[in-house]
């Protein structure tokens, strides 16, 4: 491992644990998202985490926020690392190629199937209120489906 990537695994540790520390998993390898969309059933809020401070800056915490606010809860959450977990992050956008690479990013998935993608425009020059209301509306659409 050269020095940049020794710099950039240190760096994104806590923008890591701000999703972890609120329940969600980290899907470090291609093997890891094979297995937990194996296994998934009911809806899965991704979140493909990025360093892009602007956007992934409003991410996280949107995300954290909406999940407080709406009634309807995922059954599962989980990330990828865009940049970082390279493998994982492919191998996730592998089950949503009708949408272009995007990150950060939030994908709701039904039952292991694209139930609502926001892209980073829809993030990016947002604030997180706004962006919380989003997924806040989103989940109440697709998890109480």
């Amino acid at each position: 491992m050269n020095a940049y990537d020794e710099y950039m695994k240190g760096i994104v540790v806590p923008m890591r644990q701000e999703l972890t520390s609120h329940g969600f998993k980290e899907l470090l390898t291609a093997e890891d998202v094979n297995s937990h969309m194996a296994e998934a059933q009911g809806t899965s809020l991704v979140v493909i985490n990025s360093v892009c401070g602007c956007a992934a800056g409003l991410a996280r915490p949107a995300v954290i926020e909406a999940l407080k606010e709406s009634a309807a809860k995922p059954d599962h959450l989980v990330t990828v690392f865009a940049g970082q977990d390279k493998e994982a992050t492919a191998q996730m956008r592998s089950f949503f190629e009708e949408v272009p690479p995007s990150s950060p990013s939030i994908a709701l998935l039904k039952d292991g199937e694209l139930a609502y993608f926001i892209p980073r425009e829809q993030i990016e020059d947002h604030d997180v209120e706004e962006i919380t209301n989003h997924l806040a509306d989103v989940l109440g659409q697709v998890a109480a489906k």
